[in-house]
């Protein structure tokens, strides 16, 4: 149980159901990395990630190894002390490899794309209808990743509180935008905070939007929030919870610049913390975003945790907050190994909250693993 009710009512399809059934194969879990660089889709590119998650894979089995999970690796007994060696690359030849060791269960812990192989491979094919995966669909996640899709799929809903926003492809259209300044610009397939930059004047909006233009074709402009921030983990349906259901809110602190720091830069834990009972309790807009979240994965159709930062229009302490970003790929990094003590990711430290540690949370992640043939099937809502 999350801990409370959950007001989303959207059952389980049977291609959802987790091999919980008496006598069912114990899962055997491998993990994916990025490998493969992301294609260029309407004129930008989502930049890779340093290290392609191998960091947080090894996190991720390590910490399925001690709640008594298998795993398989591409290298017997990889050392807890090294990233390498725990995860298989996420080509059509990594999958297959993980696959033929015998994976029953696949965490993508990667970007997805329309021309992923999990999604595009016909080796692969013959294993959809029983390989089991903690991703999202792939087709849905090139869609998804563009943030100006996915704010206008929200607001085209019309319930839920968005920021203002417009794109731009020069500079010129930053100087003639209608948005109040200051302003946010963003490109529209970021990874974390990489390339957001908050501008107080016109100065530094037109230096960041040239910036980012020698990169993307495209630039997001958005209404700078002011009031606190926090972020929301969304989990999926799984086969011990019918219902998207959202772990509780973590609030940001000491931003640098009005912006909240890349994870990889700071640890979160020097700048998030999770909400205390009474502080929950005494304000129902904390409840009350965390509903809209689910609203948000379960209008999304997501099959897989996603995280969604929310920011207060204003510093008042009653304003309501405002979804500003859905991230289709939360960071998973987590304690365990040596010298990783203080990784715990944003969703890690919401999973403290309801007294679940790194391993519970993860053994509630693979409880939402879908098919292949599933994840391949989803279109857009």
């Amino acid at each position: 149980m999350r801990g409370r009710p959950r007001p989303t009512s959207r059952l389980l399809s049977s291609q959802t159901a987790y091999n919980s059934a008496p006598g069912a194969a114990q899962p055997k879990v491998a993990v994916l990395h990025q490998a493969i660089e992301p294609p260029v889709i309407n004129g930008m590119r989502k930049p890779m990630k340093p290290g392609g998650y191998e960091d947080s894979g090894a996190d991720i089995l390590f910490g399925f190894q001690k709640a008594g999970t298998a795993v398989v690796t591409p290298t017997e007994n990889p050392s807890a002390t090294k990233d390498e060696g725990w995860c298989f690359p996420d080509t059509e030849s990594g999958i297959l490899e993980a696959v033929s060791r015998g994976a029953t269960h696949l965490w993508a812990n990667t970007i997805l794309f329309a021309s992923h192989p999990l999604q595009t491979s016909k080796e692969l094919s013959q294993y959809a209808s029983t390989l089991r995966v903690v991703g999202q669909p792939p087709q849905l996640v090139e869609q998804y990743d563009d943030k100006n899709f996915v704010n206008e799929l929200l607001r085209r809903d019309g319930s839920f509180d968005l920021p203002r926003s417009c794109l731009v492809r020069s500079f010129e259209d930053a100087l003639f935008n209608k948005l109040k300044i200051p302003i946010v610009a963003k490109p529209l397939r970021g990874r974390g905070s990489q390339g957001v930059f908050y501008c107080e004047n016109v100065n530094r909006l037109v230096r960041h939007v040239e910036y980012l233009l020698e990169d993307y074709s495209t630039v997001m402009l958005e209404e700078y929030l002011s009031g606190e921030e926090g972020t929301v983990t969304v989990l999926p349906p799984s086969s011990t919870n019918p219902e998207y259901s959202a772990l509780p809110i973590v609030l940001r602190f000491n931003h640098e610049e009005g912006i909240a720091p890349y994870s990889g830069k700071v640890a979160v834990l020097e700048n998030s913390r999770v909400l205390s009972m009474w502080e929950r309790n005494s304000d129902s807009s904390y409840l009350d975003i965390e509903k809209a979240c689910e609203r948000v994965a379960a209008k999304l159709n997501v099959t897989a945790p996603i995280r969604i930062d929310v920011r207060r229009f204003s510093q008042n302490k009653g304003s309501k907050f405002a979804i500003f970003d859905v991230n289709m790929k939360p960071n998973m990094t987590g304690p365990g190994r040596p010298r990783r003590e203080n990784q715990a990711s944003l969703t890690a430290l919401a999973a403290s909250a309801v007294g679940w540690d790194y391993p519970q949370l993860l053994q509630e992640i693979l409880a939402s693993a879908q098919t292949l043939q599933h994840l391949r099937s989803q279109s857009l809502p």
